[in-house]
């Protein structure tokens, strides 16, 4: 098959830098825009579908850079970060257990009504329809802690599927859509990548590399798409990029910074990525 694209979970400060990171590479040549699959795992579902429905990144990346605007940052607090923690340790080595009591402690949490986070993305995605492309959304199932995978022929509306897998436990409820109660893809991988099995060139954005306990870690993922014979571009902030993020992935005082990096090193990073997206003979027409 051809070309896939992976943008990998990191809150809000993930998703200007995945968009900083699509404008610079642009910019220096390589769009990746027109991947024919794209992979979104929480702040990377946000940034996917609004590729695939066709919206302009420079528009997202201007919409980065405004003021907060008295939008608060959000966190989880001293004690439902010791329950996160807890319900995590108790699951033990299987990760879908671990998933699953994660999901209970969702479930549990007081956060705002589902409905809330489900009208913010509403507003964030200026097309609500799913695209003809393959645009795979990932969440998680709050009760059995399994990996669910959505796209156009799930039955689940597109503003429901990103709001679901950006639903961060303990921060935001879990969204009830499709006969299911689903929270933050991030839970299964930070990019589930490998999902991208079977494309020839693979690029993955992945603001966040390593998963909690017995969680897939994105360099694993990699390395296995690597093993099938794909052609892998995989690239994560570099030290610029992560002091500019910050230690609150969830404030949106850090989104400017974010998304300034992440087109920064664009041009430290277009040169490996243009190997691989690069089609099948365009090497000699460079």
């Amino acid at each position: 098959m051809g070309r896939a694209l992976v943008l990998g979970g990191g809150g809000i400060t993930g998703v200007a830098w995945e968009i900083g990171m699509l404008c610079g590479l642009r910019e220096l040549g390589v769009d990746l825009t027109d991947a024919e699959l794209i992979v979104g795992t929480s702040a990377g579902a946000l940034v996917g579908a609004q590729v695939a429905t066709g919206v302009d990144p420079e528009q997202r990346y201007a919409a980065q850079l405004a003021p907060p605007d008295g939008e608060a940052a959000a966190a989880l607090g001293r004690g439902a970060l010791v329950q996160l923690v807890l319900a995590a340790v108790a699951g033990g080595r299987d990760p879908q257990r671990m998933r699953a009591r994660i999901g209970r402690f969702a479930r549990r949490a007081r956060t705002g009504p589902a409905a809330e986070r489900v009208a913010v993305f509403a507003r964030r995605l200026p097309v609500h329809e799913w695209p003809q492309r393959d645009l795979r959304v990932t969440a998680v199932d709050a009760h059995s802690g399994e990996r669910v995978v959505l796209d156009r022929n799930s039955g689940v509306p597109l503003v429901e599927a990103v709001a679901a897998s950006c639903a961060v436990p303990g921060v935001w409820a879990p969204v009830s859509t499709g006969g299911r109660s689903l929270v933050d893809g991030g839970l299964c991988s930070p990019a589930n990548a490998d999902l991208a099995a079977g494309y020839e060139q693979v690029v993955v954005l992945a603001p966040i590399v390593r998963g909690i306990g017995p969680m897939i870690g994105a360099g694993p993922q990699v390395a296995a798409l690597r093993a099938q014979g794909a052609r892998v571009a995989f690239v994560s902030p570099d030290a610029e990029a992560l002091a500019a993020i910050g230690r609150n992935v969830l404030d949106p005082a850090q989104r400017p910074a974010a998304a300034r990096a992440g087109r920064a090193q664009a041009a430290a990073a277009v040169a490996g990525i243009a190997d691989v997206w690069e089609r099948v003979g365009d090497e000699g027409r460079r």
